[in-house]
């Protein structure tokens, strides 16, 4: 079997595992839906989410179209966001991240792939940091993440005492990984790949810990999103050799 074969098959796999756990949590959610208001936004939720999906498999394989994905999905997640705040939930703070920072990265990162070869099907010509920048983001990671937890360390809910509160770990990691995670894809960089895997990592840790009845259909979900990451990975170490 050719690698071109392979991936092919695998993305496939990935695409519908991922689909299918969508579709179970959108059916558990419609089950407790009571008006019809929650329904419209439990299924444009939905397509989000599948458009989520094919947006990380594009991105796997290189192809730009994983912008157009990746627009719909961050959009749409973002007015969701601010649907829930508005209605007196949470989620401002998704919402202002979404609009203001993962938006715009679709159009800078259609821009720069672009300019690396993307086209079509063609795949992005992908690059590698050097070590000095490695160790910079390596540092600006780490960093963030202390600043970020005791920030939110400030405004946890939960009873947790202690130094260090897991609850708001699993949720600094994520939230850091996935801004830096945007920018290194954005800009065509292989090491993306190791932050996505930390974001699915800490995703799956976070619904270990969690007592709601569906989270073992999130842990699934999040599962599919890490074996992505790690073929991307491979695919995207292909795709960087000699930069």
């Amino acid at each position: 079997m050719t690698e071109k074969t392979f991936n092919k098959w695998f993305s496939a796999f990935i695409l519908i595992g991922m689909a299918v756990v969508t579709c179970i949590v959108t059916a558990i959610k419609l089950r407790g839906a009571d008006d019809n208001g929650a329904v419209t936004w439990l299924l444009i939720s939905a397509l989000g989410s599948l458009m989520g999906v094919l947006a990380t498999v594009c991105s796997a394989n290189g192809w730009i179209i994983t912008f157009l994905f990746g627009f719909l999905d961050v959009s749409i997640y973002g007015v969701a966001c601010w649907v829930n705040w508005r209605d007196g939930g949470s989620g401002l703070g998704n919402a202002l991240l979404h609009f203001f920072y993962f938006v715009p990265m679709q159009l800078v990162g259609f821009l720069q792939w672009k300019r690396r070869g993307a086209k079509g099907e063609s795949q992005v010509k992908a690059r590698r940091l050097s070590p000095a920048m490695r160790w910079a983001w390596t540092g600006i990671t780490l960093v963030a993440t202390v600043v970020l937890y005791f920030i939110l360390a400030r405004f946890d809910r939960s009873a947790a005492e202690g130094f260090l509160k897991v609850a708001v770990i699993l949720d600094v990691i994520p939230l850091v990984c996935n801004i830096i995670g945007q920018l290194l894809m954005s800009t065509a960089y292989m090491e993306q790949w190791i932050f996505w895997m930390a974001v699915n990592v800490f995703s799956i840790a976070l619904w270990i810990n969690s007592d709601q009845s569906f989270a073992p259909v999130y842990i699934v979900k999040y599962t599919f999103y890490l074996i992505n990451s790690i073929n991307g990975l491979r695919i995207w170490i292909n795709l960087s050799k000699g930069e």
